[in-house]
C-alpha cells in the first residue's frame, strides 16, 4: 500500500492476508514437544559441561592438594579476604593496622604456646599473652630505643613467672628441663611479639604504612611464586629433611617474583630507585625463607604439621607469619638505609 492511500481502497484479498498475517499463529502439540526437547537437551548439555570443567578442577586441585597439602579454592578465598583487610586497614586507618597486627600477634603466640605445651614444654601462657600484649604496644607507643628495653622487661618477666611457678609446682623436674623451659618462654616473645612490634616502629614513619604494604607484598610474592613455580616445575627438593615440599625450582620462582615485585614497588609505592627495589625484594626472599624454613623446622621438632587448623588451606595464624615476622628486621634496616639516600 503506497504512502497516504486509503485503506478502505486495498483490495479485500489483501486485507484478508494483513488480519491473517497479524494473527498469533497456533503452536501445535508436536512443536510445543520439539521445542521442549530442544530445551531439555540444552539444558542438559550444559549441566554436564559444567560437570565435566568441576571434575577436571576438582582433579588439579586434588593434585595440587597432595603435593602441597593446602586447598587452593579456601586458601585463596581467606588469603583474599586478609590482605583485603589488611589493605584497607593501612590505606585509610594505620590505628586500625596496629589493632591487626596485635590480634595477628596474640593469636600466634597463643598457637606457639599450646604446641609447645602440647609438646610437653612447660610455657605459660597468660603470662605469654600479657607480656606479648605490651611489647607489641610499645613499638607503636615507646620510642624505637625503649622498645629494646620493654623486650628485656617482657624476657625477665616469662622467666622469673616460670622459676616461680616451677617452685611451686616442686614437682621434681630436672634442672636441664627448667632452664630450657626459662629459654624457650623467652624465645617465643623475641620471635612473635618483638618481631610484631618492628613493623610498628616502621608503621610510625612518614609513609610507613607504604613500606609495611611494600614489604608485607614482597614476602606474599615469594610464597606465590614458590608455589607456582614449585606445584609446575618442582623436582629438586631444597631442604629434605626440614620440609619435604620446598624444591629449589620453587626458590627459583620465589626469586623470580620477589625482584620484580620489590622493583614495581620500590618505584610506585615507596620511592626508591630501581636498584634498591632489586636488593629490597632479594633481602626479603632471604628472610622469608629463612623464617618459612624457620618455623617449619619448628613444626618437624615439634611433630606437628600446622600450628593449627584456624585458617582452612593456610593452617595456622603463625604459619602466615612465618615469612612475614623475621622480615621486618629487613624491612626496617632498608628504610633507614634508603630513605636518606633518596632524599639526597
Amino acid at each position: 500500500m503506497a504512502s497516504g492511500a486509503d485503506p478502505a481502497e486495498t483490495p479485500p484479498q489483501s486485507r484478508k492476508e494483513l488480519r491473517e498475517a497479524a494473527e498469533p499463529v497456533a503452536v501445535t502439540p508436536e512443536a510445543g514437544a520439539a521445542f521442549q526437547s530442544h530445551v531439555r537437551a540444552a539444558r542438559t548439555e550444559f549441566e554436564n559441561q559444567v560437570a565435566h570443567a568441576r571434575a577436571d578442577f576438582d582433579e588439579v586441585n586434588e593434585r595440587i592438594k597432595q603435593r602441597t597439602g593446602r586447598d587452593l579454592i579456601v586458601a585463596t578465598l581467606i588469603g583474599v579476604a586478609i590482605g583485603a583487610l589488611l589493605v584497607l586497614s593501612l590505606i585509610f586507618f594505620k590505628e586500625g593496622f596496629v589493632v591487626f597486627a596485635l590480634a595477628a600477634a596474640l593469636l600466634g603466640l597463643f598457637e606457639f604456646t599450646r604446641a609447645l605445651q602440647t609438646a610437653g614444654r612447660r610455657v605459660d601462657l597468660v603470662p605469654q599473652l600479657i607480656a606479648g600484649t605490651a611489647l607489641v604496644l610499645s613499638g607503636w607507643f615507646l620510642d624505637p630505643w625503649l622498645l629494646w628495653v620493654a623486650t628485656f622487661v617482657a624476657i625477665s618477666f616469662i622467666a622469673i613467672w616460670r622459676l616461680v611457678a616451677q617452685m611451686a609446682a616442686a614437682d621434681g623436674r630436672t634442672y636441664g628441663e627448667v632452664l630450657a623451659d626459662v629459654l624457650i618462654g623467652g624465645f617465643v616473645q623475641l620471635y612473635v611479639p618483638f618481631f610484631a612490634s618492628l613493623t610498628l616502629v616502621l608503621l610510625r614513619e612518614d609513609g610507613g604504612q607504604w613500606w609495611v604494604l611494600g614489604f608485607i607484598i614482597v614476602v606474599v610474592s615469594a610464597d606465590v611464586g614458590a608455589y607456582a613455580a614449585g606445584v609446575s616445575f618442582g623436582r629438586h627438593p631444597m631442604a629434605p629433611r626440614i620440609s619435604p615440599k620446598k624444591t629449589w625450582e620453587g626458590f627459583a620462582g620465589a626469586a623470580l617474583a620477589t625482584t620484580t615485585a620489590g622493583v614495581l614497588v620500590g618505584l610506585f609505592m615507596i620511592g626508591i630507585d630501581w636498584w634498591m627495589g632489586v636488593i629490597f625484594g632479594l633481602v626479603l626472599l632471604v628472610t622469608a625463607t629463612i623464617g618459612d624454613l624457620g618455623e617449619s623446622m619448628i613444626k618437624r621438632d615439634l611433630g606437628i604439621k600446622d600450628m593449627s587448623s584456624w585458617l582452612p588451606g593456610h593452617g595456622g595464624v603463625l604459619d602466615r607469619l612465618d615469612s612475614i615476622l623475621p622480615s621486618t628486621v629487613a624491612a626496617l634496616a632498608m628504610f633507614f638505609l634508603f630513605t636518606p639516600l633518596v632524599a639526597s
